[in-house]
């Protein structure tokens, strides 16, 4: 993409003064990790998706480390559970620092495979099927699982939000509890094994006075309310083709006590829409927010590699000229 727009990511952003700018984190500096695995010792397979320079690409879990798990007991005796010694948080404030001198706001989101989370990292460990099974048949094992991977990201968010000394603006967490049409795991179940979770996640970021944003895909209206409850104050990413989460819906439900970031469709006006349908969208999206303000102006997720450069341009053009007010 940066060959089509004749601009490096870090001169195209400039260009159009996107304010959000991302630390890469700390450093990993503990054993070494096996061939292809991650901090969770979860081993993945690259998939490279349609386009030509081989940029665009995600991972597939192989075989799920606690896939045979039997009680919590195996849980526990899991042999690579992370440690946030693991880590070097004496860049951070740098990091920071190299964001801000430029008039940018610094957020901390990790990476996609090992953001502040409970259920997406249960997945790749336990399985997706295995895990849903779980809560629903052996509640046991999915509490042991979540109760693990909060006790590494709990200290380790402090940790990196204490070394950043207050010069982190907002924190993103990201966790998948939304499908196109519904929640992943019904709003009681969510509660019971998820909600003090996140509201600990939470907590720990308003201790350092920084702002708390939430990813997740799909429809999640149904626990909007106890996301609010936590102190939540931006839900990303936004998906308008999901039930009940069109913009306009949201804002007039939700708007008085929480903003949010995205609902440009990736699905369909991106890839599919012609210039002036994108026009018309962003103006429509500008027109829609500029009352209130609450908005962070984003599409719905990561544009995708079948997307038109030129679409992308013609966004962010709309951009310029819609949204100052």
């Amino acid at each position: 993409m940066e060959t089509a727009l004749g601009r490096s990511y870090e001169e195209f952003l400039d260009y159009y003064e996107v304010d959000l700018r991302y630390i890469q984190g700390p450093r990993y500096i503990g054993p070494a990790l096996n061939e292809g695995a991650d901090i969770w010792g979860v081993r993945r397979n690259a998939v490279v998706a349609g386009s030509e320079d081989k940029a665009e690409s995600y991972s597939d879990t192989l075989t799920p480390p606690l896939g045979d798990a039997e009680s919590p007991e195996d849980v526990e005796k899991y042999a690579h559970w992370p440690d946030p010694d693991m880590f070097n948080y004496s860049t951070i404030e740098n990091q920071c620092d190299a964001i801000l001198q430029n008039n940018r706001l610094v957020v901390f989101m990790g990476d996609r495979l090992n953001r502040v989370a409970q259920l997406k990292p249960a997945m790749y460990l336990r399985g997706t099927e295995n895990i849903f099974l779980d809560l629903a048949f052996r509640p046991e094992i999915a509490g042991a699982i979540f109760r693990k991977i909060r006790t590494f990201y709990l200290p380790y968010l402090d940790r990196i939000l204490h070394a950043a000394k207050g010069k982190i603006d907002i924190v993103l967490t990201g966790d998948d509890f939304g499908a196109q049409n519904s929640l992943l795991v019904s709003a009681p179940m969510w509660r019971e094994f998820l909600k003090s979770g996140f509201a600990e996640y939470i907590s720990v970021i308003k201790n350092h006075t920084a702002i708390a944003m939430h990813h997740t895909c799909g429809s999640v209206v149904a626990i909007i309310p106890d996301m609010i409850e936590c102190g939540l104050d931006i839900l990303q990413s936004i998906q308008p083709e999901a039930a009940e989460m069109s913009l306009a819906g949201l804002r007039k439900t939700f708007g008085r006590n929480l903003s949010f970031h995205g609902g440009i469709s990736i699905q369909k006006t991106m890839p599919y829409g012609s210039a002036e349908d994108i026009r018309n969208e962003v103006r429509r999206i500008a027109s829609l927010i500029k009352p209130h303000g609450g908005y962070i102006f984003c599409t719905s997720h990561n544009i995708q590699a079948d997307t038109p450069v030129g679409n992308i341009v013609t966004l962010m053009e709309a951009y310029r000229e819609y949204g100052q007010y």
